[in-house]
């Protein structure tokens, strides 16, 4: 069984949501051939700001609702993280939006405190691994990469319970000048899993004057780069096989050999 992904890397408009909407709307129009998810950057209706109070939008507000518009106008599944304000918190929510509108959220857990995102967003502590297709998707927002252990499958007491998850996507705001970290991580996340990995980037300044180079990539389960693009705005639609991913669990059956962990919460 097959699962075809379509990465959107693109520049962001600096605060300005509607524009970006428009921006991303004319992309996912401008995707030829069928699709089952739609992948889209960190903060892509805002790029990576730290101003929450004036941006955030609540889960009913015009940017949700262009995501269940999309998602059902074309029908796929959209995916991106965007600011959220709930119960008197902010969030760096990723969003999983289902055709029939309905959707799964994930609240970024490590926050960049490099930049003060710990100072200005409250941190998730769930895990959301999503379904489709048959395949099970592991949801992660940029920082989150760097912590091996909230991506880690886990086999829990029973040594022969199959992976958690298929496929790990991580939407992102990652600069430039640590492209060397994402490119390696990303791949290391691969292989010690054994799954497909999608890293989906932004290129481009942002309001900070920081440069992000893309590096968007989709990498298979044996740490093989599938797809990588640097630099410049692109729109890749790829398909991933479950039966190469099967192949390699079969051929080196490294994940039952796994340490079972708890994980606890520490903020």
């Amino acid at each position: 069984m097959s699962l075809i992904i379509t990465l959107v890397q693109t520049r962001l408009h600096w605060e300005d949501k509607a524009a970006n909407r428009s921006m991303l709307q004319q992309k996912i129009q401008s995707i030829s051939g069928k699709t089952h998810v739609v992948v889209v950057p960190e903060m892509f209706s805002t790029g990576f700001s730290m101003q929450p109070e004036p941006l955030a939008e609540t889960m009913e507000g015009p940017t949700v609702q262009w995501m269940k518009d999309m998602a059902a106008r074309h029908k796929i599944i959209l995916t991106g993280s965007l600011i959220i304000q709930e119960d008197g918190h902010f969030f760096n929510r990723l969003v999983w939006m289902l055709p029939n509108g309905q959707y799964g959220v994930y609240d970024k857990r490590h926050r960049f405190a490099f930049a003060g995102e710990d100072q200005h967003y409250a941190a998730g502590s769930k895990r959301l691994i999503a379904s489709v297709n048959g395949w099970k998707v592991n949801l992660q927002v940029c920082y989150d990469l760097r912590f091996p252990v909230w991506a880690r499958q886990n086999p829990g007491a029973v040594p022969e319970t199959p992976p958690e998850y298929d496929l790990l996507i991580n939407v992102a705001n990652w600069p430039q000048r640590r492209s060397l970290a994402w490119k390696t991580l990303l791949q290391a996340r691969a292989i010690e899993n054994q799954c497909y990995v999608v890293g989906v980037n932004r290129v481009g300044d942002d309001g900070n004057g920081i440069y992000h180079g893309g590096d968007s990539m989709v990498i298979d389960p044996l740490g093989e780069i599938l797809y990588h693009k640097a630099d410049e705005e692109d729109v890749c639609t790829i398909t991933l096989h479950k039966a190469k991913l099967e192949e390699v669990r079969t051929k080196f059956p490294f994940w039952r050999d796994a340490d079972g962990f708890t994980i606890h919460q520490h903020y």
